[in-house]
């Protein structure tokens, strides 16, 4: 159902088995603060703590596997450990009556074995990327990755269902698959990374195909209400390119509609138009819950969450910059306070510098 004109952001919203307070949604944000060993420490927690206020948190990207793993210092979900921090994290936000899930994310061809601890790179194809990528031992070329096999393919939808297992024994309040931004998902739903020619290449429908399965298969395990799917049609990053506007319509419709039946919590979209056909479409054929994030190239401003909200192009608006730089967003977009501006020269070093030193507004 599609939101009524005129809707208030700072109105409640229902999305899956989860009722948010405002229809603010702070984005998945890699902030690389969680230590070679993956497991989120006490500075983790207060971070997203600070940021309860927001409707929903989304988790920067876990990984699922350590083969997975696409950043240096990138927090995981695969050990007891793992699990721990988090559960430390969640219950920081559940004290301050906030809600959060986990961006459970494979890195797949996005990463390098100086980053995974000499793990295989795996993808769709055995195509690399054209680039370099930071690792432990300093910057590296993308090495050309194994292209899984068929029977491959079961075994790594497993580590989305594993970590997804994981992230609810932590305390997270759902879980959203990363297909955006070029990561392993993504990788099998764009032309430019998937060359194959079994039943998850090729046509539209089979590049979508696996992307249908980790759903399904994650829905099942968790509960679908408590899933999401991020996704980010054409925005052309980390060499997973979407360039014929026709194909790229019909892959993520063959998307939606794989997805439509399940009942899940919601289809969470990056795209610069949100009131474009692509867009549009897509929320129509999924019908579940959707969530509009406009920014990346640009920052999402209160003027665009509110063209949003009050045209009725999503039922809830994920940002990103904003939230990173003030946590208390809510209050200050409600109030029409100054926002502090974030410091890039932050977003992926180390401590509390730009991490849990931004103020709150002062009375």
């Amino acid at each position: 159902m599609f939101l009524e004109l005129h809707v208030n952001l700072f109105s409640p919203v229902t999305l899956g088995d989860l009722q948010l307070a405002n229809r603010l949604v702070m984005a998945p944000l890699t902030r690389s603060r969680s230590g070679r060993d993956g497991v989120p420490g006490a500075d983790v927690a207060e971070y997203y703590r600070q940021r309860a206020s927001m409707g929903m948190l989304v988790s920067e990207g876990t990984y699922p596997s350590f083969a997975g793993q696409a950043f240096v210092r990138q927090p995981g979900l695969v050990t007891a450990d793992h699990i721990a921090g988090w559960k430390r994290v969640t219950d920081a936000v559940h004290a301050e009556g906030g809600l959060i899930i986990a961006q459970v994310m494979h890195s797949g061809r996005v990463t390098h074995p100086g980053t995974t601890g000499g793990r295989t790179v795996v993808g769709p194809s055995a195509i690399a990327i054209d680039g370099v990528t930071r690792t432990y031992d300093g910057k590296q070329p993308f090495p050309v990755p194994h292209a899984l096999t068929t029977a491959e393919l079961p075994s790594i939808i497993g580590e989305f269902v594993q970590g997804s297992r994981n992230a609810m024994e932590a305390g997270f309040d759902g879980v959203e698959l990363h297909g955006a931004n070029g990561y392993l998902l993504h990788e099998f739903l764009a032309p430019s990374s998937n060359h194959r020619s079994d039943a998850y290449g090729g046509t539209p429908g089979n590049r979508a195909r696996f992307v249908v399965e980790t759903v399904t298969a994650v829905a099942a395990a968790i509960g679908a209400a408590r899933t999401w799917l991020r996704v980010s049609p054409g925005h052309n990053v980390q060499g997973a390119l979407e360039t014929d506007p026709a194909d790229t319509l019909a892959t993520y419709l063959a998307l939606a509609e794989g997805l439509a039946p399940l009942g899940l919590g919601g289809l969470s979209i990056l795209h610069h138009d949100p009131a474009g056909a692509l867009v549009q479409e897509v929320r129509a054929a999924f019908g579940g819950p959707f969530l509009v994030n406009t920014g990346f190239g640009t920052i999402t401003t209160l003027a665009d969450a509110q063209a949003v909200a009050s045209n009725g192009w999503g039922d809830a608006v994920v940002v990103g910059r904003p939230a990173l730089a003030n946590p208390d967003l809510v209050r200050r977009w409600s109030e029409g306070l100054p926002l502090n501006e974030a410091d890039h020269t932050t977003f992926y070093s180390e401590g509390p510098a730009g991490y849990t030193d931004y103020p709150f507004w002062e009375n």
